[in-house]
C-alpha cells in the first residue's frame, strides 16, 4: 500500500515511517518540521528507500497544499499523527495547539474527503483514514478505577488533551456525516528511539548523562501506562490493514508505573550501562519540583479490543523496552546533541538547571 503519514518526522511518526517501509509499503511523509519535527530522524531514508519514500514539507492547515499532495501522490490510506503534543507547551501557548490539532485536522479531513470521493469504487472501499490520538482525552483515573477503554467518556483537563478530543470528534463526524472510512486510535504514553528531549524518558536519560538534576513533578506519584513506540507502530499498521471503519481502538503497553518508579528504573539502567564516577548513583540526581496545573493522576489502557480485532499485542515486556531506549540514546549521541545545540538549546526546551524545568507526564 501507499500511505500518507502526517507528522512523519516526529517521534512516533518517524518510527512508524520506518516500520511501514520495512514492511514493504510506500510512504508519503507530510511534515511542517516544527521544533519537534526532525529531518535527522529520517536522514538515511532517501538513499535506502528512494522509490518508496517521499517527503513533503507542508502544513496540514494549508488546504491547497493538502489537496495538491493527494492529487500528486494518490495514497491508499492516511495515518494522521501530525499534532502539537506536549502538555506543558499547551499550557504556555494553547493557540498553536488549537490551530494544528483542530484546524489542521479539519483541513486534512476535507482534503481527504474530496480525494476519496473521486476514487474508483474498489479503491474507496479499501481506503482508510486512521486518526491517531491519546489516552489523555479521557481525563484522569483514580487508583482503583478500571482502565480506559473505547467506551470511556471524554474528560480532557489540559489545552493539549482538549484539542486532541476536538480532533477526535471531528474525525468521527466526517465518518458519520460523509461516510469517510475513519478509524480512531487512542494510545498510552509512548517511549523509545527518536523521542524529542522534552518528554520524561529522554529527560531522565539526558539529564543523567550530563550529571544534572533530574526534575520530577510533585512527589512522582502520577501513574502512566508505558508503550514502546515500535509496538505502537505495529498497532497502527494493523489498524489500517484490519480495522473496521467507525471503530475506535485503545492501544496500551500493559505497563503501569508511577513516574518516580520509572525514573528509578531508568537511573538503575544508566548505572549499569553508563556508570557515574566514583560509584555514585544516578538516582542521587532526582529533584522534586512544583507540580504542573491539572496534572492527571493516572492513565491506563485496556487494549482488549485491539488484541481481539486486530490481533495485536505488545512485544516488549515491562523492562526490555526501557533498556533498549537507554541504549539507543547512548549509541546515538549525534542525534540528540544536534537537537540540543543552536536553536534547540537546553534553555529553550526547559531542560536547563532551573529546578522548575519542564518534565513530561
Amino acid at each position: 500500500m501507499k500511505f500518507l503519514v502526517t507528522g512523519g518526522a516526529g517521534f512516533i511518526g518517524s518510527n512508524l515511517v520506518r516500520h511501514l517501509l520495512e514492511a514493504g509499503h510506500a510512504v508519503v511523509n507530510v511534515d511542517k518540521l516544527t521544533y519537534a519535527g526532525n529531518e535527522e530522524s529520517l536522514r538515511d531514508l532517501g538513499a535506502h528507500h528512494s522509490a518508496g519514500y517521499h517527503f513533503v514539507r507542508a502544513d496540514i492547515c494549508d488546504a491547497e497544499a493538502m489537496r495538491q499532495t493527494f492529487a500528486l501522490h494518490k495514497p491508499e490510506a492516511v495515518l494522521h499523527l501530525a499534532a502539537e503534543s506536549h502538555v506543558d507547551r499547551s499550557i504556555e501557548g494553547p493557540g498553536e495547539f488549537i490551530q494544528t490539532n483542530v484546524t489542521g485536522t479539519f483541513q486534512l479531513l476535507q482534503a481527504t474527503l474530496g480525494y476519496w470521493r473521486g476514487m474508483e469504487d474498489s479503491a474507496r472501499q479499501q481506503f482508510r483514514f486512521v486518526h491517531v490520538s491519546t489516552d489523555e482525552v479521557f481525563g484522569s483515573l483514580g487508583l482503583t478505577d478500571a482502565a480506559f477503554n473505547e467506551r470511556t467518556p471524554y474528560n480532557p483537563h489540559s489545552p493539549y488533551s482538549a484539542s486532541k478530543a476536538a480532533s477526535d470528534h471531528l474525525a468521527r463526524a466526517w465518518m458519520d456525516t460523509y461516510g469517510l472510512p475513519v478509524i480512531v486510535t487512542n494510545c498510552s504514553n509512548n517511549y523509545g528511539p527518536y523521542q524529542f528531549p522534552e518528554k520524561l524518558v529522554p529527560v531522565v536519560i539526558l539529564k543523567a548523562l550530563r550529571g544534572e538534576s533530574i526534575p520530577v513533578y510533585g512527589k512522582g506519584e502520577n501513574i502512566r501506562d508505558w508503550l514502546y513506540v515500535h509496538d505502537h507502530a505495529r498497532a497502527l499498521l494493523m489498524a489500517a490493514e484490519r480495522g473496521r471503519p467507525g471503530e475506535t481502538y485503545c492501544i496500551g503497553g500493559n505497563n503501569e508505573r508511577q513516574n518516580i518508579d520509572l525514573v528509578h528504573l531508568l537511573c538503575g539502567i544508566m548505572d549499569d550501562l553508563s556508570p557515574r564516577p566514583e560509584g555514585r548513583l544516578h538516582s542521587d540526581l532526582i529533584t522534586f519540583v512544583k507540580d504542573r496545573p491539572g496534572h492527571d493522576l493516572r492513565y491506563a489502557i485496556n487494549a482488549t479490543s485491539a488484541q481481539r480485532e486486530l490481533g495485536w499485542t505488545p512485544l516488549e515486556d515491562p523492562r526490555s523496552g526501557f533498556r533498549k531506549t537507554v541504549r539507543w540514546y547512548l549509541d546515538n549521541r549525534a542525534w540528540w546533541e544536534h537537537i540540543l545545540s543552536g536553536n534547540y538549546r537546553l534553555e529553550r526546551i526547559g531542560l536547563d538547571n532551573n529546578p522548575n524545568a519542564r518534565v513530561a507526564s
